[in-house]
């Protein structure tokens, strides 16, 4: 008996072994036995996934360590800048007390606010993501699922939202969009009602490119005998979109995930830049970066941090959905 070559290259073989406990070795493995097994030899992967979770952990510790005092990313220290509002010392004022010095103007701890602004980015990035993922798998298991005159009204509803420029439309409805939310919710914070509407707004408009990958796994999967045996048994079509033919979709909708995320992250940047979103004194990367645009001659360093930031949280995700990817589908080269 013989094994084929593409099995005995994704696992780990004892040379002892014969054949035939090599080929039962490998029937034993699940298909996620086997993509992780994949995914645990690609080194770039395994880093980028540890950067990742590094972010996160910060991510939610960043409140705490606030709250506790060990972050101060309000606090001024105008006794440690110069008469030009420039901090006093070499590379930006860094020192024991502020490793990425301070910032010019007001004098805030550099550190403090980029590591509680990625907190607010990353929160604004997930949110944005689940609401473009839930949107985009149900109307992707039902257009496929459905067809017929159903599938028809949800492509055209995709068609018209990608017709519509996401940054234009942002611009041209935040005003409206920001009193609204806040008349309807009732939250009188700017920086709040900021954050709903950038969420809300990011979520409505991305769900489109899910929608279409799922649709379109959903039109293989639906042919399949187990569908066929749930229809006959007289399943619902509740039970069939969500019990039958949701579980086999995980794979499309992780790596999707994971690469919309850090498509989020910078957009968050990007509408910052362009004046909405949160703003000040609420930190986050792309309004930090925004301010630092200011400095970029006179301090480079503090422009140069949170742009190097946002750089390494944008690579380290996309880099693991790539991983990821590869690691679902043997077939694709990286």
């Amino acid at each position: 008996m013989t094994v084929p070559s593409s099995d005995l290259d994704s696992h780990q073989i004892d040379p002892t072994a014969t054949p035939e406990t090599v080929a039962g070795e490998v029937a034993s493995k699940s298909p996620t036995q086997l993509a992780l097994s994949r995914l645990r030899k690609d080194k770039l992967t395994m880093i980028s996934a540890v950067v990742v979770l590094l972010f996160m952990v910060a991510a939610i510790a960043a409140p705490f360590l606030v709250k506790f005092g060990v972050l101060d990313p309000y606090g001024t220290n105008t006794d440690l800048l110069d008469e030009f509002s420039y901090p006093i010392g070499k590379f930006g004022g860094m020192s024991g007390n502020h490793w990425l010095g301070l910032e010019p103007g007001i004098g805030r701890d550099a550190l403090s606010r980029l590591w509680y602004g990625t907190t607010f980015s990353l929160f604004i990035a997930i949110s944005a993501t689940m609401i473009a993922m839930v949107l985009g798998v149900v109307l992707g298991i039902v257009s496929g699922a459905a067809g017929g005159w159903v599938d028809m009204v949800i492509g055209r509803i995709i068609d018209l939202t990608l017709a519509f420029p996401q940054t234009l439309m942002l611009l041209a409805l935040s005003t409206v969009g920001l009193a609204f939310i806040r008349e309807t919710v009732g939250i009188e914070s700017q920086n709040s009602s900021a954050a709903i509407y950038v969420i809300v707004v990011l979520g409505i408009f991305g769900w489109t490119g899910i929608a279409r990958i799922v649709r379109g796994q959903v039109l293989s999967i639906r042919e399949r005998e187990f569908v066929e045996a749930a229809k006959m048994m007289g399943a619902s079509r509740r039970r069939i979109y969500f019990r039958e033919i949701l579980p086999n979709l995980w794979a499309p909708i992780l790596v999707t995930f994971t690469l919309m995320m850090p498509a989020f992250v910078s957009a968050e940047a990007a509408l910052s830049f362009l004046g909405i979103g949160i703003g000040e004194p609420t930190p986050t990367l792309g309004n930090v970066l925004t301010l630092s645009l200011s400095y970029a001659d006179t301090e480079f360093l503090y422009f140069f941090f949170p742009a190097l930031l946002i750089a390494i949280i944008v690579v380290s995700f996309n880099l693991l959905g790539d991983g990821v990817r590869d690691a679902l589908d043997p077939k694709a080269q990286r």
